[in-house]
């Protein structure tokens, strides 16, 4: 298990997440006394690409799979760090890149289910979990010893004949190392430990307040009428999630995790409109269990400190290293190239849509929870265009068929094929195996596309 998955544990499944192929050797230490045999997480999965077996993994197998599988990694590591030959790139890196397979499987599934299908049992799972993680992966990288074979390799570089697939891997784990704070003194690496601690427990808890407070802000309507301008199947999804969420009122429009909400173009009520749009920006900022205030001051805080002590001026600077941008005056030129026009633009637009407020009977100033359902008027009274129109072409099965997989055979000569055949972790998901251009499968991609309760935003693959 290399440095980096260690901190980046969490894996969406899709192409390639799980249509990894198998390595050469044999799964090191993957059982162990606290991991019962019927862990589905003790051995590889037979499935093809190794697809975990969702049909036999439940709540329970989770924690001792991973205290198990940190327990076995620590172990592989104090192997390579007591080995008395000199470090080379295979005893070390390698050996590395080999460890933590237990601990890999078991978080690899773990956080993506946290993300698309959560409950209250691995909720408190990844509440207990996250710090253990965050512990275990300083207990690595923070390794004097295990820091001195790396560096020695790293300084060694040009000398050993590394081809560049090496050489990369190399550089990338001397500076993980690096960053995590591998060259600090002994008391700031006991401080560093404690931060990243409790930033794991903040950013679990802001994460998992995140997911409550979508769901419990969502804006419960009494009447039809209320929602005219809804399309049948919009109304029909609304009274659904009513009756799903045992709501108050007759019908939920549920928040979507972005600021706008869909329902806001195409709501007449406005009254309505201004109470979703309400809803929305006041999420994790209005009292009660899921204020997420306290905790991002926190983090901004603990973040400050422990960048200054890895010896960056700030966490943007930290994270941008590597980034793209790279640095935050990148960052700042490129926002304020684009700040004037981007604000030209919303101004010139907001005339138009005042414009059409004022026909012919209304008569009020423009808010936020008014921009994106005048937007609609205004393409209609222009362009003639109505974007309900466009509905029926951009039904979900067509648009992944004959959009996205079109594209990809077109682009790279890929080709999928559904396969009923194979578990999944929820009723919504799909799988599709995927075929490069000669036949040859490349690995398994699974689609949840539908929102719900237990899901965060964005997770859909």
């Amino acid at each position: 298990m290399s440095s980096t998955s260690v901190v980046a544990v969490l894996t969406v499944f899709g192409l390639a997440a799980l249509g990894c192929a198998a390595v050469e050797n044999e799964d090191p230490a993957s059982g162990g006394d606290s991991v019962s045999e019927g862990n589905p997480f003790l051995a590889e999965s037979d499935l093809p690409f190794m697809l975990p077996r969702f049909d036999q993994i439940d709540d329970t197998h989770y924690r001792p799979a991973f205290e198990q599988g940190m327990a076995n990694h620590l172990a592989e590591i104090e192997a390579i760090v007591n080995a008395t030959a000199s470090p080379t790139f295979e005893n070390t890196v390698v050996q590395m890149e080999r460890s933590g397979r237990l601990l890999t499987r078991v978080a690899n599934v773990f956080f993506s289910l946290t993300s698309a299908d959560t409950n209250d049992t691995l909720d408190a799972i990844e509440a207990d979990i996250a710090p253990a993680l965050a512990a275990h992966n300083d207990q690595i990288l923070l390794n004097d010893k295990l820091f001195e074979r790396v560096k020695r390799l790293y300084d060694e570089r040009d000398a050993l004949g590394l081809d560049a697939e090496a050489l990369r891997l190399l550089e990338e784990y001397y500076t993980d190392f690096v960053r995590a704070g591998a060259r600090a003194s002994v008391a700031e690496k006991e401080r560093l430990k404690a931060i990243n601690a409790e930033l794991a427990t903040l950013g679990t808890a802001f994460g998992q307040n995140v997911l409550d407070e979508v769901n419990a802000a969502a804006v419960s309507v009494d009447t039809e009428q209320e929602l005219t301008g809804l399309s049948e199947n919009e109304i029909a999804a609304a009274a659904e999630a009513a009756a799903s969420r045992e709501a108050e009122g007759n019908y939920v429009i549920a928040l979507l995790n972005t600021s706008g909400q869909p329902a806001l173009s195409s709501l007449e009520d406005r009254a309505l409109r201004e109470r979703i749009m309400n809803a929305s920006q006041a999420r994790g900022s209005q009292g009660g269990e899921f204020d997420n205030r306290d905790i991002v001051t926190r983090m901004a805080r603990l973040r400050a400190e422990r960048a200054q002590m890895l010896g960056y001026p700030n966490h943007a600077a930290y994270i941008l290293e590597r980034q793209t941008a790279q640095t935050v005056d990148a960052v700042n030129e490129r926002l304020a190239s684009l700040t004037p026009p981007a604000v030209a633009n919303a101004r010139t637009e907001a005339v138009d849509l005042q414009a059409m407020i004022g026909t012919p009977m209304e008569e009020f100033s423009l808010a936020s929870w008014d921009w994106a359902y005048y937007t609609e008027k205004v393409r209609a009274a222009r362009y003639a265009f109505d974007a309900s129109q466009l509905r029926p072409y951009f039904e979900m099965d067509s648009v992944l068929t004959n959009g996205v997989f079109y594209a990809a055979s077109q682009l790279f000569g890929l080709s999928f094929q559904e396969r009923s055949d194979l578990p999944v972790y929820h009723p919504d998901v799909r799988i599709y195996e995927v075929f490069d251009a000669d036949g040859a499968p490349l690995g398994l991609f699974l689609a949840d596309m539908y929102a719900r309760p237990s899901k965060r935003g964005g997770a859909w693959m």
